[in-house]
């Protein structure tokens, strides 16, 4: 029978790109967590989904207001996939970070390669996940390689190789 942390390593081993999910507090400030469990859905209509577990603070955010951003990081941006990756308690209040709003208000974060502005239109449970779908409401890609993460740590990719 296979255990959780046989489950973790062998996970550890899928090389992603590295995303920050951004949701809006009741307050208007900007709530972020690190994920790599993000997928492309569907061409037409643009449908991504991300994974959120049900004891994260993003959970009810995205809940209660339908709507995420999506964004993939830089190759130079682990220090702030690093800061939405630890607990909103631990994270230095004073950690810049600068952002671009949509229309809609969803806070696209500045020097990522790629943004989306994602209203949901499906949820799905999954375990101690829910599976949001959301419609692509715009997207913005930009110059620049994407942060890798496997095993633990963050990498980059060679082009030349």
């Amino acid at each position: 029978m296979p255990d959780q942390q046989t489950f973790r390593e062998a996970w550890g081993k899928y090389a992603s790109s590295v995303s920050v999910i951004t949701s809006i507090e009741p307050d208007g400030s900007v709530h972020g967590m690190a994920a790599s469990d993000i997928s492309s859905v569907s061409l037409e209509p643009m449908l991504v989904l991300v994974c959120v577990g049900h004891n994260r603070n993003s959970f009810s955010l995205i809940q209660k207001a339908g709507r995420f951003a999506l964004n993939i990081m830089g190759e130079d941006q682990s220090d702030i996939v690093t800061h939405y990756a630890s607990p909103a308690e631990k994270r230095d209040p004073n950690k810049e970070i600068v952002f671009t709003f949509t229309d809609s208000g969803a806070a696209l974060i500045d020097g990522s390669v790629a943004q989306m502005d994602c209203r949901v239109v499906s949820e799905h449970v999954a375990g101690d996940h829910t599976i949001f779908i959301g419609e692509v409401d715009d997207i913005r890609v930009h110059e620049g390689m994407p942060l890798l993460y496997c095993e633990g740590s963050f990498g980059k990719f060679d082009k030349n190789s």
